[in-house]
């Protein structure tokens, strides 16, 4: 079953966690709360591939944790605040995920922060990527799964 559209799909690389979202992600969710706990921490560390199997990941789910991959993590169901205790557990700090999900270093991502963020044109809408710029870019799905073509963003 697909979801009905809605008003937030149209913008790029945002993953709003509504009810879809919330259900797709809750094992990756609850795998990333467990990491509040010392001793899961430390169970964690000594064999990921063994803790993870404790949770109901999806095969992209696992992929997303044992690669880091943090934009594939929000786009598979995570919520930023429960993936970032994993990125704590790695000892990285905001800077760092932010610039790994936007292609960059951390300098570059903070320096682009301090200097007021992203700008906003070709930001905002897909439907400006199809305006009189010619501009192809993918439209659909970027969200790794076949259930979901209101994706956004760029999956990388």
């Amino acid at each position: 079953m697909t979801r009905a559209a809605r008003d937030y799909d149209d913008i790029p690389g945002t993953y709003v966690f509504d009810g879809e979202h919330s259900r797709r992600g809750y094992a990756l969710n609850m795998f990333c709360m467990s990491l509040n706990d010392e001793a899961n921490r430390a169970a964690f560390a000594a064999d990921p591939e063994a803790y993870l199997d404790r949770y109901a990941l999806t095969p992209d789910q696992r992929e997303a944790v044992l690669t880091r991959d943090w934009l594939g993590m929000l786009q598979l169901g995570g919520n930023i605040y429960y993936t970032f205790k994993l990125a704590i557990f790695d000892g990285l700090t905001m800077q760092d995920v932010g610039g790994a999900m936007s292609g960059m270093t951390r300098d570059q991502f903070t320096e682009m922060m301090v200097a007021g963020g992203r700008p906003p044109d070709g930001n905002r809408y897909r439907r400006e990527w199809r305006s009189d710029t010619g501009d192809d870019r993918d439209e659909g799905n970027d969200r790794g799964d076949e259930e979901d073509e209101h994706g956004g963003g760029d999956r990388g």
